[in-house]
């Protein structure tokens, strides 16, 4: 078995049809790919694929195996990305992800201790949703991030700060008058969820909402900080969010705490366990020093 039939199985599961995955996906010809999945069934022991009139479909056993499949080319360009990545260690390089919106408080010192204790290095920035940067780490396309700890196989994680979250509403709500928000206040107000591309976040808006007994159905949910700060605006409604989301708001919304022990999230930063590069290593050294600054 090797790694072309594990893409080509892969292929014809996700387009559901040999002649797409063909044509789309792996540029061959069809009697070709039919003969390599032929292969691959016959390796395995089991039918994989059944033909029926709309295309190919998974047998119990594909669905199974598919899983398998994608987890061991996963794994292959998770190995080629590190062995890539240590022939250019010499080049001496650090790639560094934030989750968005919090390069406003990390980026200024992370930069001075880049250039304190790795002068000669290159460094590279980018943002993105945690989740994404989990997978970045994890294929070793970024060293390290700034990001929730997803969770992410392989990954280890250092907490860099504990944030409380906050209540987001407009300056004229009602509610913003209050110097501290009972939970139970936002029950009947229009709620701006958090979607399920961040699931580290919901989940702790979540837990906290039902361990103070308040149930809320969100009338929207948000997959970043930008169209929650847009939908709270527009729709006069509240929302739940990390306290860092101050530094981001326009002048029409404010922030309030939740009365009593609010729950609070981690912001950590996650690296690959196995990635030698000196370069991280020597910026894990200076975290201590980087937390106390920012702080």
């Amino acid at each position: 078995m090797e790694l072309r039939h594990l893409r080509y199985f892969v292929a014809v599961a996700e387009e559901g049809s040999l002649t797409l995955a063909a044509e789309r996906r792996l540029h061959t010809a069809q009697p070709s790919l039919s003969r390599q999945i032929r292969d691959l069934e016959h390796e395995v022991g089991v039918p994989l694929l059944k033909r029926t009139p709309r295309g190919v479909e998974l047998t119990d056993a594909g669905t199974v195996f598919l899983d398998y499949a994608r987890m061991a080319l996963a794994q292959a360009d998770s190995a080629r990305e590190a062995a890539r990545k240590a022939g250019k260690a010499e080049k001496g390089t650090l790639a560094i992800g934030f989750l968005t919106g919090q390069e406003m408080n990390w980026l200024p010192e992370v930069m001075r201790i880049a250039r304190d204790a790795l002068p000669d290095v290159d460094v590279t920035v980018t943002s993105m949703i945690s989740p994404a940067l989990a997978e970045e780490v994890a294929h070793g396309r970024l060293d390290l991030a700034f990001m929730r700890r997803e969770a992410t196989p392989n990954l280890e994680y250092r907490v860099v700060r504990r944030e409380p979250v906050v209540v987001v509403l407009p300056g004229d709500h009602q509610l913003a008058r209050q110097p501290a928000i009972r939970p139970q206040a936002l029950v009947g107000q229009t709620f701006i969820g958090v979607g399920k591309v961040a699931p580290v976040l919901r989940g702790v808006i979540d837990d906290y909402l039902s361990r103070m007994g308040v149930n809320i159905v969100p009338d929207h949910d948000v997959d970043n900080l930008a169209m929650a700060i847009s939908l709270i605006a527009s729709t006069g409604g509240v929302g739940l969010a990390p306290a860092y989301i101050q530094r981001l708001l326009p002048a029409a919304l404010v922030t309030r705490p939740l009365e009593g022990e609010a729950p609070t999230i981690d912001l950590v930063v996650g690296y690959l366990g196995t990635n030698r590069s000196a370069s991280l290593k020597t910026f894990l050294s200076k975290l201590e020093t980087l937390i106390a600054r920012v702080a």
